[in-house]
């Protein structure tokens, strides 16, 4: 089966279940998708039984399809351009003291709790798992994804001070949770034991910096391009180039194309936009990138449910995942939870704000394609098993509850 057909599969299944989802079960869109996605997968697993060479057929396939470098290296960037595109950047602004020490700090926090938390439990129940692999572990799962919770917070009348910081915390941590990650990986490949913390803050201002300031240039070029013309039809070709062009350039010189992306969509989005595309060009831009942001979180929601084919289902992998459950939330709780206790005049939120966005912190598909992304190991399998664990837990649990919550919370402080 070439790529296309792969494609055609993909495309077909997400339609065929926003369908049925839409039609029958109701769920909120990818989290129906997610779920049927997942039940496809636990039929197709269930093929052991049956010796159809499905399951057989399937794996092969998807290895074919290299999942993680689709999301890395094509789906993440179009993603955060169209979620930044979106955003308003004056909302933002308001927040923008918390949403930095989440996205930054926070992510760097959580990580090191997460990583270490990991590392001790798989000791004392003798899984063989190095403390870099452990940090790994915590980088690629700490950054979190909005997609699945917006609008179950918006229906639920969350005040928009929650809604800003939930989506710009989701925009910039998940460029620095790359960061993270790109730079442990890298000290993995040359073989320490160690962290070389000179050699890693390097590699993490070279991604971090030089991605923030490669998404102002490309911002501020774009928007002059959209400025000097008026034709909708070229002006969408354009982002659509930068998008693709920016990314690839930022992957090239080890700059972050995630938080390239993010920077660029949302100068784009907010500079002048009145000055730079007329009303008709605007309506048809973000129109397209809203499209583009359902097919392809559709696709994504979709393929990561198809994960489970890949999960060597060990007692002690399970006991892993679940254990990594459990301290993936305590460490959301923590990140969230502390900072605005000791630093009420930098995150001004309250009690129930705080219980809100610690549990809408939702883990997706980037923490998928991450993990999928580590040279094949040991190791690797453990930590599948671990994210594929808290990325369900995540969209089915807390994805599924966080309206509920949120009306309850809400309702109980009168707001």
């Amino acid at each position: 089966m070439n790529i296309y057909l792969i494609l055609v599969a993909l495309i077909s299944l997400s339609a065929a279940f926003a369908y049925i989802n839409h039609r029958f079960i109701k769920m909120p869109f990818v989290i129906g998708l997610f779920f049927l996605s997942t039940i496809l997968s636990l039929f197709i697993l269930s093929e052991h039984w049956w010796d159809l060479g499905l399951y057989l057929e399937t794996k092969a396939y998807l290895a074919q399809v290299k999942l993680s470098s689709v999301i890395l290296d094509v789906m993440l960037g179009f993603l955060l351009f169209a979620g930044s595109l979106h955003t308003r950047w004056d909302e933002i602004k308001l927040q923008l003291k918390p949403i930095s020490f989440f996205a930054v700090p926070g992510v760097v926090f959580s990580t090191i709790i997460i990583g270490g938390v990991v590392f001790y439990v798989s000791s004392l129940i003798d899984v063989q798992l190095s403390l870099l692999h452990c940090l790994i572990f915590g980088a690629l799962i700490s950054p979190t994804d909005p997609i699945a919770v917006l609008g179950i917070l918006t229906k639920a009348n969350v005040s928009k001070k929650v809604e800003s910081t939930i989506v710009g915390e989701s925009l910039f941590n998940d460029g620095i949770g790359v960061v993270i990650f790109v730079a442990l990986l890298e000290t993995l490949k040359l073989g320490n034991n160690h962290i070389d913390f000179s050699h890693f803050g390097t590699l993490f201002l070279q991604e971090a910096v030089g991605g923030l300031l490669f998404g102002l240039v490309l911002g501020y070029l774009l928007h002059y391009l959209l400025k000097s013309i008026d034709n909708y039809e070229t002006e969408v070709l354009l982002t659509i180039a930068f998008v693709m062009g920016g990314y690839a350039l930022s992957n090239y010189f080890h700059l972050s194309g995630a938080l390239a992306m993010v920077v660029m969509g949302l100068f784009v989005g907010n500079y002048k936009r009145e000055a730079s595309m007329s009303d008709k060009t605007q309506e048809y831009v973000h129109k397209f990138w809203e499209l583009v942001d359902v097919i392809l979180n559709a696709v994504l929601f979709i393929s990561i449910g198809f994960v489970l084919v890949f999960i060597n289902f060990k007692t002690e992998y399970i006991i892993i995942g679940a254990i990594s459950v459990l301290v993936v939330l305590l460490s959301r709780i923590m990140v969230i939870g502390l900072p605005a206790m000791i630093f009420k005049s930098i995150i001004p939120f309250t009690k129930n704000e705080v219980k809100i966005i610690a549990w809408g912190g939702l883990r997706g598909g980037l923490s998928i394609a991450l993990v999928l992304s580590l040279p094949d190991s040991e190791a690797k399998n453990i930590l599948i098993v671990a994210t594929y664990c808290c990325v369900v837990f995540s969209i089915l649990v807390q994805g599924l509850t966080v309206g509920t919550i949120a009306q309850k919370l809400i309702k109980k402080t009168g707001k």
